[in-house]
């Protein structure tokens, strides 16, 4: 069976209605940046066209040379504004800049990426940004995450109350992007139904 490691890296598991302090390694992803509302901006579209094609060529591409067989990985996605409140209160998703991702195994090297996105080119009508597809490891270590389950729209609460009861009552700052994990399929989920863990790196602030 292939490998889900959705299954066995603890960064991957939450719980609605908990907030939990995680330590998140150092994870390698198939990364591409844009900004605009996700709902609307055509980027955001070309963007997970670009990543999956590549994805599954790394896949097959293990399975083939390696003998390594591991189920793809959902869609993530860093969000930052210039102001924070963008996510919270007044959720104004124009001001939205994002990099969307798909983490892939540590196996995966640089020779076999650049196979992978020869290979996705070569598939009919291929991602117009598929070219700006990079790889590229991130570090977050200490995080605080939840799931969240619902429409995206709705997030809003669970983020307000990470921000500003967790975040401070726990002794830590915010640090990095804040991070979405989207374990259901958008296009196939009722929007009641969608799984999303809610993840923000963070400090100690003594540390």
């Amino acid at each position: 069976m292939a490998i889900d490691l959705k299954k066995t890296l603890d960064a991957y598991q939450a719980k609605r209605g908990v907030l939990r302090l995680v330590e998140v390694p150092p994870l390698q992803y198939l990364m591409i940046d844009g900004s605009g509302d996700p709902n609307s901006a055509t980027r955001f579209t070309d963007a997970v066209t670009a990543l999956y094609p590549i994805a599954y060529a790394l896949k097959f591409a293990s399975r083939e040379r390696q003998g390594i067989d591991t189920v793809v990985m959902p869609l993530e996605g860093l969000w930052h504004a210039p102001d924070m409140d963008s996510f919270t209160t007044r959720r104004n998703k124009g001001d939205w800049l994002w990099t969307l991702m798909i983490m892939v195994p540590d196996h995966v090297d640089d020779e076999m990426f650049a196979d992978a996105v020869a290979a996705a080119s070569r598939k009919k009508e291929p991602s117009p940004v598929l070219s700006e597809v990079r790889l590229e490891r991130l570090s977050e270590g200490l995080c605080v995450q939840t799931l969240h389950v619902g429409p995206f729209d709705d997030e809003g609460p669970v983020l307000e109350d990470l921000h500003r009861r967790f975040v401070p009552e726990n002794g830590l700052v915010m640090t990095g992007r804040h991070h979405e994990i989207y374990l259901s399929d958008r296009r196939r989920t009722d929007p009641s139904k969608l799984r999303t863990i809610l993840r923000q790196p963070v400090a100690r602030v003594d540390s």
